[in-house]
């Protein structure tokens, strides 16, 4: 079982009440310039996931809360799990440091990722704003613990025990076998080979925006929704 951290108080009362305190609109609010750099160094993302990426690393140092402020992670499922669609950004000198495979929930469909929950024991995948924790060593090594910090979204990915962990049917291979990468029990699970410099490369308090296009989400979201 997760141990379960105490959030910044900011974010807690964000899981609670599902609003932030009021702060004023500003160019962190639209970091066009940034937004811009990335898409320039991602060509082959979705620009909303890093424009809604941006967006809630934003929000949230705007209402106070302790996150990284030099890495930035978007996970792209509109992509299919033959494609490296987990992307993570060095923000301090707008540099991509990882692209790579990461897989989705079995439930969640086949090739492409389409269906997401918050459910226990789903075994889909959840989108949203999460967080990186701290890091532990269980059954697929070293991984790393992410909390979901949209109520209702993916507010159970500890409890889900939802992490970054490296998985055998992550790999090239297996895409030239199959067509696809093999799919996980909701974890965003990634190659053996560069699992440990990118869990290391995250953990505490990294933004990681797992996107979709659900009307659902981005109609509600505080964090990522315009």
């Amino acid at each position: 079982m997760c141990t379960k951290k105490l959030l910044p108080r900011a974010v807690s009362l964000f899981l609670m009440t599902g609003t932030f305190a009021t702060f004023a609109a500003s160019s962190a609010d639209n970091p066009s310039s940034e937004f811009a750099a990335l898409v320039k160094l991602a060509p082959t993302l979705s620009p909303k996931a890093i424009e809604a990426a941006l967006l809630s690393l934003s929000r949230l140092q705007a209402a106070g809360a302790h996150v990284r402020s030099d890495v930035l992670a978007v996970i792209d499922y509109t992509k299919p799990s033959c494609e490296r669609r987990f992307w993570v950004f060095d923000l301090s000198h707008r540099r991509v440091l990882f692209r790579e495979l990461a897989a989705h929930g079995r439930n969640s469909g086949d090739r492409m990722a389409v269906r997401f929950s918050n459910v226990p024991d789903s075994e889909m995948s959840s989108i949203g704003v999460l967080l990186t924790g701290d890091t532990y060593v269980g059954k697929h090594g070293l991984s790393l613990r992410l909390e979901g910090l949209e109520k209702g979204i993916n507010d159970n990915c500890l409890s889900r025990d939802i992490v970054i962990h490296a998985a055998p049917y992550v790999s090239e291979s297996v895409v030239r076998a199959k067509g696809r990468i093999g799919r996980s029990w909701g974890c965003p699970a990634v190659r053996p080979e560069i699992s440990r410099s990118l869990i290391e490369t995250l953990r505490g308090g990294a933004v990681v925006l797992a996107y979709y296009p659900d009307p659902l989400w981005l109609g509600t979201s505080r964090l990522a929704g315009s």
